[in-house]
């Protein structure tokens, strides 16, 4: 079996040089491995809890979206979604939320130091603090325990999280389980080998500190500037100069194989000046970043072809999360009454029963589908989205008049019904049997 590695990106910000040495590079290289199903989703609701600028927060999902593709990430072969695509992770949010204790979130990190501070202000101990702030640990539990994920990578501030999601799925678990365990334990997954890189002033690389390396907003110029303004000491040219003293080595690494790190650090040794020593660094860096730089700024152009990316990818996600939900549903007792389901299933036989029925919708992207609804009431498949009702009606009455399993292919575990070799709806395979039910119980057929 696959090990299911999750990775969630806020959007409140531009990617810069060391969010691409640091995490960017290495979790899609990651996710290329045969044994990784990956999962990458930008954490848009996250990003509500730090910013309250909405223009900010509509560019920086734009960005971070493009900034990954144009890195290599391969998004036929991973899930790569934006969680406010996703309703059933804040359904899922409020169900964990309802079986959190208060106390737990009184001990996450985040919110200690925020009252802290407030404190030390002479402040009220809660002066300005949001319940997104405070019941952050739950809205990252359900992004990760919605898909079951096995490992989640994270840096070390992030760890408690971890375990605050472990503590809230066991919790779930005892609760509503009878036996069964509905959610995957996670893992936190730390790679000690991931490079960390200096800023201009020799402190970790943060926007935090302002002291950033762009890595393709503003081209190559924006590049170069930054890296001129790295901060080095008053040694002339042809003065030996302390290579381990200076960010100008550390970056070089990360972008070099080691016998090109071991050469700049000689050279510096032997009395090389700062000024040729970053314009190395920039063609160094411009090497690799340059064709990804050109993909983004295509990108960027096309906001639509990224749309289609994340629409995809929001499709993909949901054939696990909408029967995942149902079955969490049940769990709690929200699911459709088991005594109304068997009348209802009985009545659905007898003249003028209830019988499985279409339902023909516009969504809120202005595209037209239909779903199948069961005797019982549930939703039973969701259709692709057809240009107009023409189309979406003649799909129904093909659906009504052709035999079934004729239509019906599966690949891996997803089932998906075509007409005249194009794909009207997608499901888990695991429901075919009460999808061909309901189709054979439409009642008009």
């Amino acid at each position: 079996m696959n090990t299911r590695v999750l990775t969630g990106i806020t959007t409140s910000g531009t990617p810069h040089l060391g969010n691409f040495a640091g995490a960017i590079r290495p979790a899609i290289a990651a996710s290329a491995r045969s044994d990784v199903d990956a999962f990458f989703f930008l954490a848009d609701y996250h990003a509500l809890i730090k910013c309250d600028d909405p223009g900010r927060i509509s560019r920086s999902r734009l960005e971070i979206a493009a900034t990954w593709i144009a890195a290599g990430l391969d998004t036929e072969n991973v899930t790569f979604y934006r969680q406010s695509d996703i309703p059933e992770i804040p359904e899922l949010c409020w169900m964990l939320t309802c079986v959190t204790a208060k106390g737990l979130m009184n001990r996450a990190h985040a919110y200690k130091a925020a009252v802290d501070q407030n404190l030390a202000r002479q402040e009220e101990p809660d002066d300005g603090i949001t319940m997104g702030l405070f019941s952050y640990p739950v809205l990252m539990a359900a992004d990760i325990l919605m898909f079951k994920a096995h490992k989640v990578p994270v840096g070390r501030d992030q760890i408690q999280h971890l375990e605050m999601a472990r503590d809230i799925a066991q919790r779930f678990n005892h609760l509503y389980g009878n036996g069964r365990e509905y959610f995957v334990l996670p893992e936190v997954q730390i790679d000690d080998e991931v490079a960390t890189l200096p800023g201009l002033d020799g402190r970790k690389m943060s926007k935090s500190y302002d002291n950033t390396i762009p890595l393709f907003e503003g081209g190559a110029k924006a590049t170069r500037d930054a890296v001129m303004r790295i901060v080095t000491d008053s040694r002339k040219p042809g003065e030996p100069k302390d290579a381990r003293d200076t960010p100008l080595l550390t970056i070089y690494r990360a972008f070099s194989s080691s016998d090109e790190s071991a050469e700049f650090r000689s050279q510096l040794e032997q009395g090389m000046g700062w000024g040729e020593a970053k314009n190395r660094l920039c063609d160094r860096i411009e090497h690799d970043i340059a064709p990804m730089r050109d993909l983004y700024h295509r990108l960027m152009s096309r906001p639509d072809q990224i749309e289609d990316i994340l629409q995809a990818g929001a499709e993909k996600a949901r054939r696990l999360s909408g029967p995942f939900m149902r079955q969490l549903r049940e769990a709690v007792g929200l699911g459709v009454d088991r005594g109304a389901r068997a009348a209802a299933s009985a009545s659905a036989g007898k003249p003028g029963g209830r019988r499985a029925r279409f339902v023909s919708f516009r969504d809120d992207d202005g595209a037209f589908r239909f779903r199948l609804i069961g005797a019982d009431g549930q939703d039973v498949l969701l259709s692709l989205p057809f240009e107009n009702p023409k189309l979406a009606g003649a799909a129904m009455r093909r659906l009504q008049a052709e035999p079934l399993d004729s239509l019906v292919t599966e690949h891996d575990a997803v089932a998906i019904i075509a007409i005249d070799g194009k794909p009207v709806s997608r499901f888990d395979a695991a429901d075919r049997a009460r999808v061909l039910a309901a189709l054979a119980d439409l009642g008009d057929k």
